[in-house]
């Protein structure tokens, strides 16, 4: 089916394929129209296949999307997630960390020379400890190429063989039906096994996650403790979550 776009939604394509993302508050008041709108809008776009919606928003079409792209996407909330998670981390505590841009962020602001002992299945995490002076093990395994992530029998092995006082997940999504998901089936693997062998669960994400589903589901919310995010979900999700014992922390 081929969908025509109006001279407002092109120039909204145009803008979302420049910097990653869109959102309706912006939106609206650029083009000095509705927010029912400018969903109206997005929708159309998403239908066409050009982007995927989200909360407060859209995001270029791609579930899978290399690590390097999604690390251009709301780069200053992520920043502000991490360094919030980085913060709950306590002298001679070992933790995971997995892979992500958001994940990232959470090594980035861990202290130089911090007491603790850092496990990741991520090189880029890796990377960005290296010269911190904190003892950092790489689990090894099947090195996935979009997300610098290492899965697999190996790093399975690697990871189930530890006990953590607390991780640091990322997720590609997080909805009433299906919880904490990811695109990837064998990084959703890693996942279930870290969140097994952990005495405190994390998940870092922005708020354009909310409300998303993706192919596989790896915790429910009674497997997690807390969420690290910008902003809050709608008011619906909110409740289930705090219902089911999570707290919500604002970075």
């Amino acid at each position: 089916m081929n969908i025509v776009l109006n001279e407002r939604q092109q120039q909204i394509l145009e803008r979302l394929n420049a910097e990653g993302e869109v959102k309706i508050a912006d939106l609206k008041e650029t083009f000095a129209v509705t927010e029912m709108t400018i969903r109206r809008d997005l929708e159309k776009l998403e239908a066409a296949g050009y982007a995927k919606r989200t909360f407060g928003g859209a995001i270029v079409f791609g579930n899978d999307i290399a690590l390097q792209e999604r690390s251009g996407y709301m780069t200053e909330e992520k920043r502000r997630i991490g360094k919030r998670a980085a913060e709950r981390v306590l002298p001679g505590e070992s933790i995971f960390i997995d892979g992500g841009s958001t994940t990232l962020q959470v090594a980035r602001y861990l202290k130089p020379a911090a007491r603790i002992t850092v496990v990741t299945n991520a090189l880029n995490v890796a990377a960005e400890l290296t010269g911190k002076q904190i003892p950092v093990i790489v689990t090894g395994g099947t090195l996935l190429e979009t997300t610098g992530s290492l899965v697999g029998p190996i790093a399975a092995g690697t990871v189930a063989g530890m006990a953590f006082d607390r991780i640091f997940l990322g997720a590609s999504g997080v909805s009433l039906l299906h919880g904490f998901s990811n695109s990837n089936v064998y990084e959703a693997e890693i996942k279930k096994l870290a969140i097994r062998q952990s005495s405190e669960v994390n998940v870092v994400l922005d708020h354009s996650k909310f409300g998303e589903k993706e192919l596989v589901s790896f915790a429910s919310f009674a497997d997690v403790h807390r969420i690290i995010a910008d902003d809050l979900p709608d008011d619906e999700l909110a409740r289930v979550v705090r219902e089911a014992g999570v707290e919500i922390e604002l970075g």
